[in-house]
């Protein structure tokens, strides 16, 4: 999105339009961006034909609400920030063990994914992922994983196939350790997708519905016996 949009989602967001519809003039905003009247109510045209607010016409002032997509760039733009003056080093999630559509067993199968994982995480993993769902609000932080560098699984072709990139990082589930894996090309899924040398469903005893405490590292090594901390 162009800056001068971002920079208006913002003022937007400042004066409350994330959880509220805001009544507020052009004038008004033409004033916290330093621009001409007209020139603001033209970027708040931009920003509603692309669906980045909602706004009512009064007769003097406007009624505006960004939407979820508006959200979403600030949601982003605020990641970037974070990213140069706070990167973290550990993500902390609380999520909940479902059922998959056994595509990880599938996946993990091919030996294209095989020969890598065994190549740069020193292990071939057990058939099949374990699925973690959290909530929503959550989904933030997959954001950022998205952004910084983890372990590259590169996509190859086979029989004519491709086969997508997938991004590894380093995770404890219960104090035991594992590897997140984030498909490149997916979408923002709030669903995470964990594999390991062994079934991790026997190794943590887990069933459909349990909770569990997951700590995710960019970094090269995490050590889990020595890691209890939790969000």
């Amino acid at each position: 999105m162009k800056p001068y949009l971002i920079q208006m989602l913002k003022e937007l967001a400042l004066l409350g339009a994330i959880k509220n519809r805001i009544e507020v003039s052009s004038m008004e905003l033409s004033e916290k961006l330093l621009t001409s009247q007209q020139t603001a109510s033209r970027y708040l045209l931009e920003l509603d034909t692309n669906g980045t607010i909602e706004r009512e016409m009064g007769i003097k002032k406007q009624l505006i609400h960004i939407t979820k997509d508006g959200l979403d760039v600030l949601q982003n733009e605020f990641l970037e920030y974070k990213q140069i003056f706070a990167l973290p080093q550990r993500i902390y999630f609380i999520g909940t063990i479902v059922s998959g559509k056994k595509e990880g067993s599938y996946y993990t199968a091919i030996e294209g994914y095989q020969s890598q994982f065994k190549k740069k995480l020193g292990f071939n993993p057990y058939p099949g992922t374990l699925n973690v769902q959290i909530d929503t609000m959550e989904k933030n932080k997959l954001r950022f994983l998205r952004k910084v560098e983890g372990i590259e699984i590169e996509p190859f072709e086979d029989n004519k196939k491709i086969f997508g990139g997938v991004k590894c990082f380093h995770a404890c589930i219960n104090a035991i350790n594992t590897i997140l894996v984030l498909p490149l090309r997916g979408h923002y899924s709030n669903i995470l997708e964990f594999i390991s040398e062994s079934y991790l469903r026997d190794s943590l005893r887990l069933e459909d519905g349990n909770k569990v405490h997951i700590l995710v590292t960019i970094e090269d090594q995490l050590s889990c016996e020595v890691n209890n901390e939790k969000q």
